[in-house]
Protein backbone atom coordinates (compact mmCIF):
# COMPACT_ATOMS: atom_id res chain seq x y z
CA UNK A 1 0.00 0.00 0.00
CA UNK A 2 3.03 2.18 0.90
CA UNK A 3 4.58 1.55 -2.17
CA UNK A 4 1.22 2.30 -4.31
CA UNK A 5 0.93 5.53 -2.45
CA UNK A 6 4.13 6.44 -3.61
CA UNK A 7 3.91 6.00 -6.78
CA UNK A 8 0.81 7.57 -7.51
CA UNK A 9 2.61 10.65 -5.49
CA UNK A 10 5.06 10.55 -8.07
CA UNK A 11 3.08 10.41 -10.99
CA UNK A 12 0.93 13.60 -9.62
CA UNK A 13 4.04 15.13 -9.14
CA UNK A 14 5.78 14.31 -12.45
CA UNK A 15 1.98 15.43 -14.22
CA UNK A 16 2.31 18.47 -11.75
CA UNK A 17 6.12 19.67 -12.79
CA UNK A 18 5.00 19.01 -16.87
CA UNK A 19 1.48 20.35 -17.38
CA UNK A 20 0.61 23.83 -18.45
CA UNK A 21 -2.36 25.47 -16.89
CA UNK A 22 -4.07 28.01 -19.46
CA UNK A 23 -6.86 29.84 -17.72
CA UNK A 24 -9.50 32.64 -19.19
CA UNK A 25 -12.88 34.08 -19.72
CA UNK A 26 -15.27 32.70 -22.54
CA UNK A 27 -18.45 34.12 -23.39
CA UNK A 28 -21.15 32.01 -25.49
CA UNK A 29 -24.31 33.71 -27.22
CA UNK A 30 -26.58 30.77 -28.36
CA UNK A 31 -29.17 29.37 -29.98
CA UNK A 32 -31.07 27.31 -27.54
CA UNK A 33 -33.79 24.40 -27.94
CA UNK A 34 -35.33 21.30 -27.00
CA UNK A 35 -36.08 18.00 -28.40
CA UNK A 36 -38.75 15.62 -27.60
CA UNK A 37 -39.32 11.69 -26.83
CA UNK A 38 -42.84 11.46 -27.50
CA UNK A 39 -45.54 9.85 -29.17
CA UNK A 40 -46.23 11.89 -32.48
CA UNK A 41 -50.28 12.35 -30.77
CA UNK A 42 -48.97 15.15 -28.57
CA UNK A 43 -47.59 17.23 -31.48
CA UNK A 44 -45.04 18.62 -29.74
CA UNK A 45 -42.97 21.21 -31.95
CA UNK A 46 -39.71 23.33 -30.97
CA UNK A 47 -39.08 27.04 -31.59
CA UNK A 48 -35.34 27.97 -30.83
CA UNK A 49 -34.37 31.31 -28.55
CA UNK A 50 -31.22 33.30 -29.09
CA UNK A 51 -29.69 33.05 -24.75
CA UNK A 52 -26.26 33.53 -23.89
CA UNK A 53 -23.15 32.11 -21.38
CA UNK A 54 -20.10 33.24 -19.24
CA UNK A 55 -17.89 31.97 -17.54
CA UNK A 56 -13.92 31.26 -16.59
CA UNK A 57 -12.11 28.28 -18.35
CA UNK A 58 -9.33 26.32 -17.68
CA UNK A 59 -7.27 24.10 -20.27
CA UNK A 60 -4.89 21.66 -18.28
CA UNK A 61 -2.02 20.17 -20.78
CA UNK A 62 -1.00 16.90 -20.25
CA UNK A 63 1.05 17.27 -23.34
CA UNK A 64 1.79 19.86 -26.38
CA UNK A 65 -1.20 19.31 -28.02
CA UNK A 66 -3.53 17.18 -25.25
CA UNK A 67 -5.62 18.92 -22.51
CA UNK A 68 -7.95 18.35 -20.57
CA UNK A 69 -10.52 20.84 -20.07
CA UNK A 70 -12.89 22.20 -17.73
CA UNK A 71 -14.09 25.18 -16.17
CA UNK A 72 -17.42 27.02 -14.59
CA UNK A 73 -20.23 28.94 -16.80
CA UNK A 74 -23.71 30.32 -16.42
CA UNK A 75 -25.63 29.36 -19.19
CA UNK A 76 -29.40 29.67 -19.80
CA UNK A 77 -31.09 27.30 -21.81
CA UNK A 78 -34.83 26.50 -23.13
CA UNK A 79 -37.17 27.32 -26.33
CA UNK A 80 -40.58 27.62 -26.98
CA UNK A 81 -42.33 24.56 -26.60
CA UNK A 82 -45.90 24.07 -28.23
CA UNK A 83 -48.19 20.65 -28.12
CA UNK A 84 -51.83 19.39 -28.89
CA UNK A 85 -53.17 16.45 -27.93
CA UNK A 86 -56.86 15.12 -28.94
CA UNK A 87 -57.77 11.97 -26.47
CA UNK A 88 -61.19 12.11 -28.46
CA UNK A 89 -62.85 13.21 -25.36
CA UNK A 90 -60.60 15.82 -24.15
CA UNK A 91 -58.04 17.98 -26.17
CA UNK A 92 -55.57 19.52 -24.54
CA UNK A 93 -52.93 21.91 -25.66
CA UNK A 94 -50.70 24.89 -24.79
CA UNK A 95 -47.44 26.84 -25.77
CA UNK A 96 -44.66 27.32 -22.95
CA UNK A 97 -41.84 29.54 -23.51
CA UNK A 98 -38.60 27.78 -21.69
CA UNK A 99 -35.82 29.88 -19.95
CA UNK A 100 -33.36 27.73 -17.27
CA UNK A 101 -30.46 28.93 -16.14
CA UNK A 102 -27.67 26.49 -14.94
CA UNK A 103 -23.75 26.87 -13.51
CA UNK A 104 -22.36 23.77 -15.96
CA UNK A 105 -18.97 22.47 -15.15
CA UNK A 106 -18.14 20.82 -18.44
CA UNK A 107 -15.13 18.35 -18.54
CA UNK A 108 -13.89 17.90 -21.99
CA UNK A 109 -10.78 16.13 -23.84
CA UNK A 110 -9.10 19.38 -26.11
CA UNK A 111 -7.11 18.35 -28.99
CA UNK A 112 -4.76 21.08 -30.85
CA UNK A 113 -3.11 20.83 -33.88
CA UNK A 114 0.23 22.05 -34.81
CA UNK A 115 0.24 25.83 -36.50
CA UNK A 116 -1.20 26.04 -39.40
CA UNK A 117 -0.21 29.16 -39.43
CA UNK A 118 2.13 31.51 -37.51
CA UNK A 119 0.57 32.11 -33.99
CA UNK A 120 -2.59 29.81 -34.98
CA UNK A 121 -3.58 26.66 -34.08
CA UNK A 122 -7.37 24.66 -34.31
CA UNK A 123 -8.97 22.60 -31.78
CA UNK A 124 -11.10 20.02 -31.10
CA UNK A 125 -12.98 19.01 -27.97
CA UNK A 126 -14.95 16.44 -26.62
CA UNK A 127 -16.63 15.43 -23.52
CA UNK A 128 -19.47 16.24 -21.39
CA UNK A 129 -20.95 18.95 -18.57
CA UNK A 130 -22.84 18.65 -15.54
CA UNK A 131 -25.40 21.16 -15.39
CA UNK A 132 -27.05 22.51 -12.41
CA UNK A 133 -30.22 24.62 -11.76
CA UNK A 134 -30.53 28.14 -10.62
CA UNK A 135 -33.19 29.39 -11.69
CA UNK A 136 -36.20 29.28 -14.23
CA UNK A 137 -38.99 30.63 -15.89
CA UNK A 138 -42.07 30.13 -18.04
CA UNK A 139 -43.86 32.64 -20.70
CA UNK A 140 -41.05 35.16 -18.63
CA UNK A 141 -42.83 34.38 -15.33
CA UNK A 142 -40.98 32.78 -12.40
CA UNK A 143 -44.23 32.19 -10.44
CA UNK A 144 -47.59 30.70 -12.41
CA UNK A 145 -50.43 29.72 -9.88
CA UNK A 146 -48.71 30.69 -7.07
CA UNK A 147 -45.93 27.69 -7.89
CA UNK A 148 -42.58 28.70 -8.34
CA UNK A 149 -41.52 27.62 -11.87
CA UNK A 150 -38.09 26.55 -10.82
CA UNK A 151 -39.40 24.11 -8.88
CA UNK A 152 -40.93 22.31 -11.91
CA UNK A 153 -37.40 21.51 -13.61
CA UNK A 154 -34.95 18.42 -12.69
CA UNK A 155 -32.37 20.28 -10.71
CA UNK A 156 -29.22 18.12 -12.44
CA UNK A 157 -28.78 18.24 -15.99
CA UNK A 158 -26.18 16.18 -18.07
CA UNK A 159 -25.33 17.67 -21.71
CA UNK A 160 -22.51 15.67 -24.22
CA UNK A 161 -20.38 18.25 -25.68
CA UNK A 162 -19.03 18.27 -28.95
CA UNK A 163 -16.85 21.82 -30.38
CA UNK A 164 -14.22 22.83 -32.69
CA UNK A 165 -12.60 25.98 -33.16
CA UNK A 166 -9.34 28.51 -33.54
CA UNK A 167 -6.54 30.17 -31.03
CA UNK A 168 -4.82 32.73 -32.05
CA UNK A 169 -1.45 34.01 -29.93
CA UNK A 170 -1.07 37.73 -29.48
CA UNK A 171 2.15 38.33 -27.83
CA UNK A 172 4.17 35.75 -25.01
CA UNK A 173 0.84 34.24 -23.28
CA UNK A 174 -2.61 35.50 -24.26
CA UNK A 175 -4.63 33.52 -26.72
CA UNK A 176 -7.82 34.78 -28.37
CA UNK A 177 -10.25 31.96 -29.38
CA UNK A 178 -13.11 31.56 -31.46
CA UNK A 179 -15.48 28.47 -32.35
CA UNK A 180 -18.32 26.76 -32.33
CA UNK A 181 -19.87 24.10 -29.63
CA UNK A 182 -22.62 21.58 -29.34
CA UNK A 183 -24.37 20.97 -26.51
CA UNK A 184 -26.63 17.72 -26.75
CA UNK A 185 -28.79 17.67 -23.38
CA UNK A 186 -28.50 13.64 -22.37
CA UNK A 187 -31.32 13.82 -18.98
CA UNK A 188 -34.91 14.54 -18.92
CA UNK A 189 -35.20 18.76 -17.85
CA UNK A 190 -38.72 17.59 -16.19
CA UNK A 191 -41.66 15.63 -15.31
CA UNK A 192 -44.17 18.38 -16.24
CA UNK A 193 -45.72 17.00 -19.71
CA UNK A 194 -45.55 13.58 -17.79
CA UNK A 195 -48.02 14.28 -15.57
CA UNK A 196 -49.94 16.45 -17.48
CA UNK A 197 -50.92 13.83 -19.95
CA UNK A 198 -50.26 10.86 -17.74
CA UNK A 199 -47.61 9.25 -20.15
CA UNK A 200 -44.39 8.62 -18.53
CA UNK A 201 -42.78 7.74 -21.73
CA UNK A 202 -42.70 11.76 -22.68
CA UNK A 203 -39.54 13.29 -22.03
CA UNK A 204 -38.01 16.97 -22.80
CA UNK A 205 -34.39 17.59 -23.58
CA UNK A 206 -32.11 20.66 -24.18
CA UNK A 207 -30.53 21.17 -27.33
CA UNK A 208 -27.81 24.11 -27.38
CA UNK A 209 -24.91 25.43 -30.45
CA UNK A 210 -23.03 28.18 -29.23
CA UNK A 211 -20.60 30.52 -30.85
CA UNK A 212 -17.61 31.08 -28.57
CA UNK A 213 -15.62 33.72 -27.59
CA UNK A 214 -12.78 34.04 -24.96
CA UNK A 215 -9.46 35.22 -24.17
CA UNK A 216 -6.96 32.98 -22.36
CA UNK A 217 -3.85 34.62 -19.76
Amino acid sequence: MKKLSLVLMFLCFGLSASAQIEIGVQLSPNIAGNRFVAEDAYNFRNSNNLRFGVGVIADYFFSQNYAISTGLFYRTKGGKITYTHNSGTVSTSGSDNVSIQYLQLPVTLKLFTNEIAPGTILYVQVGTALNTKVSAEVNDKKIINNEKMIKRFNIFEIDALLGTGVEFTLGQSTKLLAGVSYHRGLSDIDDYYEKLFSDRNISVKNNVINLDFGVKF
